[in-house]
């Protein structure tokens, strides 16, 4: 038998969920975040890790991040950073192109602002 006449079997297809690729964009922003300067690094306490959703279309994905950042910072700079690792982590692990990232800031955090929190008052 040559390998000309060795069946080959069929191969399956591999499905990737929106819900893997929004994992996946979320884990990325969160990695471009902790690069930022200390500068602008969102002060300690309780903040909501970076969010995503995604839309899917053939092999390529349009992503949606929200975020909250530290201020004052270069705001642009951080979304520029985040689009960045995003697209390209998204690119690497699942294998779509990402023409789109959108980045939101649902909220800056101060450290004066954050240790300002009302309190009790006597």
């Amino acid at each position: 038998m040559t390998s000309a006449e060795v069946a080959v079997p069929a191969r399956g297809a591999t499905t990737i969920v929106e819900r893997v690729v929004a994992k996946v964009a979320a884990q990325a922003a969160r990695e471009a975040l902790r690069t930022v300067p200390a500068a602008f690094k969102v002060p300690r306490g309780p903040l909501r890790p970076p969010r995503a959703s995604a839309s899917l279309r053939d092999r390529t994905a349009r992503v949606r991040v929200v975020v909250e950042l530290g201020y004052p910072s270069d705001i642009g700079a951080q979304c520029a950073a985040v689009r960045r690792q995003v697209a390209s982590r998204v690119k690497e692990l699942v294998g779509m192109d990402v023409p789109e990232v959108a980045v939101g800031v649902e909220r800056l955090h101060s450290e004066q602002l954050d240790s300002e929190r009302p309190g009790r008052v006597r």
